[in-house]
């Protein structure tokens, strides 16, 4: 189970035999950084996945260290006798190669012993030993895994993200993550990579995001911003924020900084407890009370606070990775969230006319999908549209399509009107309205 997410800076000043006179300049980081180090301690992990900006950064995909134990020193600023090592958890790299098996963006594993496209590195880089340093004073000494991020697309990295969970789930231990980065390296003039105007922009922008869980944003970033900020931290984040998807989470930001001209922000994402709130499970559970009595179960008395609100929502099912039901409302029609998701289970496993009705025996091979849905916006143009961030509905007279976003083999928005237009069967050159939305979605654990 994932405990908790920290963003942890790594500038090995903030170490305070290597900083020593200059400790005072990042005195804010370095409390942040012991703050955060008693949070891991106290959220009890038996893992630690550790993602870092200064390993291998390579274009196939995310470099996953399979090496049994990695270790590194200080030695390039001077401080040789300062040492950290890490021991790699012995499974999680199979489970992490079988999660990914079917992904278009697949982890390379360097290091250990196997057929491996990349030579051994059984060395630990600064991104990785600065937060394991400040780990290892609270006592902490866990097994894990240590990754590096690839160059890759925000949305692929994300979905890596949520590959590597699973796998992490199906080790069966808690655990927690570490996103190593620092933002913008240009904040002042005099700063190491240079100094842009934009990299205030570029940080304050990105703390506002993780502060507000603002997923959608931080996976839009305008990308001439980041590229005029210097980072090097976001696609770590990116990856630590895949593996929250689906989860509520409260943000902490601990401290922020820049006095050398590179920012440093350390921060704690924390999965909320969520009671008896998990739309896939209540949506399961819909179909089994079908099955067993004939109807519909009963709302409980009470609801988790997320449930007892009114929204529209999809529930897709899904066998052997293939599309089985789908039925949903756009806009909330029944009392609360929870009698739109258990209605909607069972009209998807009954009612969708592109497939027979489901039969119980099918119900332990599907996989759930429960896509919650923000009020309808109306857009002007397809200019205000984008498949990835936004679902559309179109209309024309009384007929109208929805297509959910971020689909598999939707890339454009033409493509995604074009779908929604035929489901409604609208005929290519009829006035349509055009309206978008977004989910928050939501898949079985």
């Amino acid at each position: 189970m994932l405990k908790l997410v920290g963003i942890a800076p790594h500038p090995p000043i903030i170490i305070p035999a290597i900083g020593r006179g200059e400790l005072k300049k990042v005195a804010k980081t370095v409390a942040g950084m012991r703050a955060l180090s008693c949070r891991v301690k106290e959220a009890g992990p038996e893992l630690i996945i550790l993602i870092t900006p200064h390993g291998p950064v390579l274009r196939e995909g995310p470099a996953v260290y399979k090496s049994a134990y990695l270790e590194g020193s200080f030695a390039q600023f001077g401080f040789p006798q300062i040492r950290v090592s890490f021991k790699t958890d012995c499974e999680l790299p199979e489970l992490l190669r079988q999660e990914t098996e079917n992904d278009a963006l697949k982890p390379v594993f360097i290091g250990g012993s196997g057929n491996f496209s990349h030579s051994r590195v059984d060395h630990l880089d600064h991104g990785a030993m600065v937060p394991l340093y400040f780990l290892n004073q609270e006592g902490l000494d866990l097994p894990g895994l240590q990754l590096a991020f690839g160059f890759n697309s925000y949305r692929d990295l994300y979905r890596f993200g949520q590959s590597l969970r699973r796998a992490a789930d199906r080790r069966g231990l808690p655990y927690v993550v570490l996103a190593s980065g620092d933002l913008s390296h240009r904040l002042i003039p005099g700063a190491p990579a240079g100094y842009n105007r934009r990299g205030a922009e570029f940080d304050q922008q990105l703390v506002e995001h993780l502060a507000g869980a603002e997923i959608d944003s931080i996976l839009n970033f305008d990308q001439q911003l980041v590229e005029e900020a210097g980072e090097c931290g976001l696609r770590s984040f990116i990856i630590a924020l895949g593996m929250l998807d689906g989860y509520a989470f409260k943000s902490d930001i601990i401290s922020y900084e820049g006095p050398f001209g590179v920012g440093y922000l350390v921060a704690v994402l924390e999965p909320e407890s969520t009671g008896n709130f998990n739309p896939t499970r209540l949506a399961r559970s819909a179909l089994e009370h079908y099955f067993r009595h004939g109807r519909a179960p009963a709302a409980p008395d009470q609801l988790p606070s997320q449930l007892a609100q009114k929204a529209g929502a999809f529930v897709s099912l899904k066998k052997e990775g293939l599309l089985r039901g789908c039925i949903g409302t756009t806009e909330p029609v029944r009392q609360n969230l929870a009698a739109e998701i258990s209605a909607n289970a069972i009209s998807a496993a009954l009612s969708d006319p592109r497939f027979p009705p489901l039969q119980e025996e099918e119900l332990a091979a599907l996989e759930i999908v429960v896509d919650v849905l923000s009020p309808l916006e109306k857009v002007e143009s397809k200019a205000e549209l984008n498949p990835s961030k936004y679902g559309v509905l179109v209309r024309s007279g009384s007929r109208s399509g929805l297509l959910l976003p971020d689909l598999e083999g939707v890339e454009s928005v033409d493509e995604q009107v074009a779908i929604a237009s035929r489901k409604a069967g609208i005929e290519q050159g009829e006035t349509l309205e055009l309206f978008r939305f977004t989910v928050t979605r939501y898949r079985e654990e």
